[in-house]
C-alpha cells in the first residue's frame, strides 16, 4: 500500500494512526455533509407541509 522505510516498528505504528486518522476525518466529513443536505431536505419540506395546511384565502 505505502512504499515506506520506517526506522522502528514505532514509527510505522504511528504513521498507520494517522492515516486512518485522515481516513476517518474524510469520512465524518463526508457524512456531515450528507446530514446537512438531508436536514435541508426536510426542513423545506415540513414548511410545505405546513403551508399547504393553511387555508387559501380566496377572494
Amino acid at each position: 500500500m505505502f512504499n515506506c522505510y520506517f526506522k522502528s516498528s514505532k514509527e510505522k505504528k504511528s504513521f498507520y494512526q494517522h492515516k486512518k486518522l485522515e481516513m476517518l476525518n474524510y469520512i465524518k466529513d463526508s457524512l456531515e455533509r450528507k446530514i446537512a443536505s438531508v436536514t435541508a431536505s426536510i426542513e423545506v419540506l415540513e414548511s410545505q407541509i405546513s403551508r399547504d395546511k393553511d387555508p387559501e384565502v380566496v377572494n
